[in-house]
């Protein structure tokens, strides 16, 4: 008796040392506002309906990280739009579930907030959100059903939960999941290059990369006074874009396979214009164009200087790249052109933990 008598003490002795089983705090909506370090960016117009909340963003990350938005569960929006390569993708073209290669390179994803002009090359999407839903369902990329997305983000308690947090209820649809998504993709902000850190006063540029800076925001002059090479034109203010639709001259009309724009808007006049992307972490988004037939930046260089093509749609600005010798750069130009290029690099957006995977 007394060996039981023991026994049950040190059991009763264990028990109570134990820690108690940790309990779960329910899921509470939180609709704190994020705060978003713009330095010098204008402030972004965010959507009245959809201000990027601390628990929305964490939705969308989760969600641009989740591989069950995809139909076989291996890809998510994120093996895509990869952080090290400025949230683009290295190949030409991506490659789907199925193992069918898209029509498009992927684009860039980074200061949407003020893109205002659509989304996608051909702007086939106006807002953030609309764009979110569309690789889902495009069978050369995720091919999945937006129902079948539901149902199994349903059934996933960290998600019933963290709707809840972000929306109110555990109610998940796909607009609250675009919705998300596009609260994600607003703070997804590169500002702190070393253009950015040279325009606030805390570093030089070197002589190189200081001349290719002159080179990029100087017109071409006809008289051969000095040299420019009309760069600014198209990629002006903080976020190195216009945000239009142009025809680059990238070919002839009878070589011209992607009507691009055209596709959209039926207008004959948009035939071959694309978005002009942002110049933005460029030396980490390679290849480029949209059909991503340039490797290297010193290969779109020598394309501006003297490879441009006329078309029926190719845009006025491209004037003097069209004209016999074309811009005229010479190797050093072009090296400098290259090395201003290279400033704006951010690699403080390329490594911020904020975008990595939740997971």
């Amino acid at each position: 008796m007394k060996k039981i008598a023991l026994a049950l003490s040190l059991m009763t002795a264990a028990f109570l040392a134990c820690d108690p089983a940790p309990v779960e705090e329910p899921a509470v909506y939180d609709p704190t506002l994020l705060s978003l370090n713009l330095r010098d960016f204008p402030d972004p117009d965010f959507p009245a309906d959809n201000k990027p909340t601390v628990q929305g963003v964490m939705l969308g990350r989760m969600l641009f990280y989740e591989k069950l938005l995809s139909k076989d569960g291996s890809q998510a929006c994120a093996d895509c739009h990869r952080q090290a390569d400025g949230f683009s993708d290295s190949l030409q073209f991506s490659i789907g579930v199925e193992k069918l290669k898209g029509k498009r390179q992927a684009m860039p994803v980074m200061n949407l907030a003020w893109h205002k002009n659509g989304m996608f090359w051909d702007g086939r999407s106006a807002l953030a959100r609309d764009q979110a839903l569309k690789p889902i369902q495009d069978p050369l990329e995720m091919n999945e059903s937006l129902a079948n997305v539901v149902a199994k983000l349903s059934a996933e308690k960290k998600y019933t939960d963290q709707f809840i947090r972000a929306f109110g209820d555990p109610a998940v649809t796909a607009e609250r999941i675009a919705l998300a998504i596009e609260q994600f993709e607003f703070t997804m902000i590169s500002n702190n290059s070393k253009y950015d850190q040279f325009k606030r006063g805390e570093l030089a540029l070197s002589s190189s990369e200081e001349r290719g800076r002159q080179l990029f925001f100087t017109e071409f002059d006809p008289s051969g006074v000095k040299k420019g090479a009309e760069c600014f034109h198209c990629h002006a203010t903080f976020n190195f874009t216009n945000d239009e639709y142009m025809n680059n001259g990238l070919d002839a009309d009878a070589e011209q396979k992607d009507e691009g724009r055209m596709k959209v808007t039926l207008d004959a006049a948009d035939k071959a214009k694309f978005k002009t992307p942002t110049l933005r972490n460029i030396a980490r988004t390679a290849p480029y164009m949209h059909d991503g037939r340039f490797q290297t930046l010193e290969q779109v260089v020598d394309f501006y200087n003297t490879g441009v093509k006329p078309s029926s749609t190719v845009e006025f600005l491209m004037q003097y790249n069209l004209q016999p010798g074309g811009l005229g750069l010479s190797a050093q130009d072009k090296a400098d052109l290259v090395a201003f290029l290279k400033t704006l690099t951010d690699n403080e957006f390329l490594s911020n933990p904020a975008f990595k995977s939740p997971f």
